[in-house]
């Protein structure tokens, strides 16, 4: 990420905590360096590790509770990939793309589709001004396909 896009975040997320009268910790700016760290997906659980391998001791409840805090300023989005599994990312880098989710084995594919997006920016939506788009496609991926594909031909025999 390069300097004047980490700087944006940290001031919008200073604002934030400013306007909201919560504290500016030590915690919540280490926990947004390593959300920013991240170029794609993450979850609560990598981005605790990641805390943990740069020696940064913090709890899981103080990385899940900031994590909120980043959800409610705006500054992360988060996405629901299977009912156990819940994907993170920065919002910044979630209005270039669409999701598509495997339901059996919980990846995640982006992809990037201009056509979308210029129907998205021209759809008229009355008393709403809309923010961001996240488009969610709900499919198998080819690897559990095929996997589904080998088990019934092993059956069939």
């Amino acid at each position: 990420m390069d300097s004047r896009l980490y700087k944006e975040i940290q001031e919008s997320f200073t604002n934030y905590l400013t306007e909201k009268k919560l504290r500016k910790t030590e915690e919540r700016c280490t926990i947004l360096e390593g959300v920013c760290a991240f170029t794609g997906h993450f979850n609560m659980v990598m981005l605790y590790n990641k805390m943990k391998e740069s020696r940064f001791h913090v709890s899981k409840s103080t990385v899940y509770n900031t994590l909120n805090v980043l959800l409610d300023a705006g500054i992360v989005v988060s996405y629901q990939a299977n009912s156990l599994s819940v994907q993170y990312e920065l919002k910044k880098y979630a209005e270039t793309h669409s999701h598509l989710f495997c339901t059996k084995c919980g990846s995640i594919r982006e992809i990037k589709n201009m056509h979308v997006k210029g129907c998205l920016n021209t759809l008229k939506t009355p008393g709403f001004t809309p923010d961001f788009y996240s488009l969610y496609i709900y499919g198998i991926c080819r690897k559990c396909k095929n996997k589904i594909q080998k088990e019934r031909t092993k059956q069939n025999k």
